[in-house]
């Protein structure tokens, strides 16, 4: 079973701090010291160790600097590690949104915001990072009916401000793969869908973006189910993670097996099309909402 981790429970962490909690295992497991070792030296219990190494709490100035003393660093090491530990505490800027982003998607955005290559597979509805404002208001207004105007538009002003990581001199590669289904579900309208119709055809001459479109005519396949999303880093010392939703949580899987398993299906479902064919089903499918 691949290590799954529920999103639920502290703000996420940023990547920087999941790349110090890697750096601090590997410096542990170096010089053959046990998570029982290190939890002799601050004085805690193992599991505290293992959530340090984890990200899954915040990296103490204090804790930190005495485990490198445990591991042999000299003190500009540790001065300059602890800096950043400092640094990655720091909460990221979607923290400004707690009020209306559910904890367990908070993780999700870390990710995100610092991941090099993003490839989906969406079977519902567009990806969030190409929707239109108009769109996105529908979707979330369907997924959060009892939200006030208020906290619709906060979500609504998080979902757009993500987009702007498409717009970076260093943005990621985002690769889509998408049913035709979800051009089939009218969200909001005529106008709504010709308009992120619109946007999905800009998008998919931007050299960083893929957009495929998997037709209805491919039948059955390998990942007719749940929405995913892959993530890869360009620091070494972060795995590729593959991200799934449910209905009020969420999974988040590390384990190689499952990570190439969804990055299998993804590849074959991008087999299933092409680049002309999406546009021509984009294309088909705007002048149906004209």
């Amino acid at each position: 079973m691949s290590e799954a981790r529920s999103g639920s429970g502290t703000s996420a962490p940023t990547v920087l701090r999941m790349i110090l909690g890697h750096r601090l295992q590997d410096m542990r497991q170096n010089v053959g010291a046990s998570l029982e070792d290190a939890a002799k030296a601050l004085r805690v219990t193992p599991l505290t160790i293992r959530r340090l190494e984890k990200a899954e709490v915040a990296l103490k100035p204090l804790y930190v600097e005495k485990l490198l003393q445990t591991y042999g660093a000299d003190q500009q090491e540790i001065d300059e590690f602890v800096a950043m530990a400092e640094r990655a505490n720091k909460p990221g800027w979607w923290h400004a949104y707690r009020d209306v982003v559910p904890s367990w998607f908070t993780a999700y955005v870390s990710l995100e915001t610092g991941a090099k290559t993003l490839r989906t597979y969406e079977p519902h509805y567009v990806t969030g990072l190409l929707q239109t404002r108009e769109y996105a208001r529908c979707v979330l207004r369907g997924g959060f009916p009892n939200d006030s105007e208020e906290e619709l538009e906060r979500r609504v002003e998080l979902r757009l401000r993500r987009q702007s990581l498409l717009e970076r001199a260093d943005a990621p590669t985002l690769w889509v793969v998408m049913e035709e289904a979800v051009l089939h579900r009218a969200v909001g309208g005529p106008d709504v869908m010709r308009h992120q119709i619109d946007r999905l055809l800009e998008a998919s001459e931007l050299d960083h973006v893929s957009l495929d479109i998997v037709p209805f005519s491919a039948g059955a396949h390998v990942g007719a189910c749940a929405p995913f999303t892959y993530f890869r880093f360009e620091e070494p010392e972060l795995p590729d993670i593959v991200y799934s939703e449910l209905l009020t949580a969420s999974v988040y899987l590390d384990d190689r097996a499952d990570v190439v398993a969804h990055l299998e299906a993804h590849s074959r479902m991008a087999l299933l099309t092409s680049s002309q064919e999406s546009k021509a089903i984009l294309t088909r499918m705007r002048k149906e909402y004209s």
